[in-house]
Order: C-alpha cells, then structure tokens, then sequence
C-alpha cells in the first residue's frame, strides 16, 4: 500500500511543480492558492509512504519520478522542448528509479 501512496505523491508532486508554472502566468488569488494546497497534499503522501518505505527509498522515487515527469509535463502542457541527450538523461533516471524499487527492502 505504501507503494501505492507513493505513486499518487509522484502524480501530485508532477501536478505541484506544473502548478507553479501556471501560476506565474495568472495574477489571482486562487492561481496562488493551487500550488499551495498541493505542496500540503504532497508532503502529507510523502510523509505516509514513508511509514512503509525507508525514507531514502521514498525520496529517490518521488524525486527522480517527479523531475521526469514535470520534463514531460512541461513539454506537453508548455511546448517546452527536450534534447535527445536530456532523454537519455531521464531514461537513465527512471532505471534508477527502478532499481532502487527493485532492490528496496520495504
């Protein structure tokens, strides 16, 4: 089940981090409001993943899952582009990511 929370604070950690480019275009209240919620909702799923995985498992998955996927987003969302050698890069993060699910002990 801690895996499971993990996941859904890797989806919320992406969601945050593409909030706040969001937020920079808009001047409301409510613009504001949306990555700060989810910086709340985020650290929350993180703190109770750790509860069955060891924190610097968790940390590696959330972070490293969380850049790749906030790259992705913002070439979707944002038209960002992406070099052949930074998809290297990422492809490398997430067979990081994978063998530090891999060999966790939790």
């Amino acid at each position: 089940m801690a895996w499971v929370i993990l996941g859904v604070a890797v989806v919320t950690e992406i969601i945050w981090a593409l909030s706040l480019k969001w937020a920079a275009g808009k001047a409301t209240l409510m613009a504001a409001s949306v990555p700060i919620v989810l910086s709340f909702v985020n650290m929350g799923l993180l703190a109770l993943a750790m509860r069955g995985i060891s924190a610097g498992t968790a940390y590696a998955v959330w972070t490293g899952l969380g850049a790749v996927g906030v790259i992705i987003g913002g070439t979707i969302l944002f038209g960002e582009r992406i070099s052949g050698v930074q998809a290297i890069f990422m492809a490398l993060i997430v067979i990081g990511v994978v063998g530090t699910k891999l060999t966790a002990q939790a």
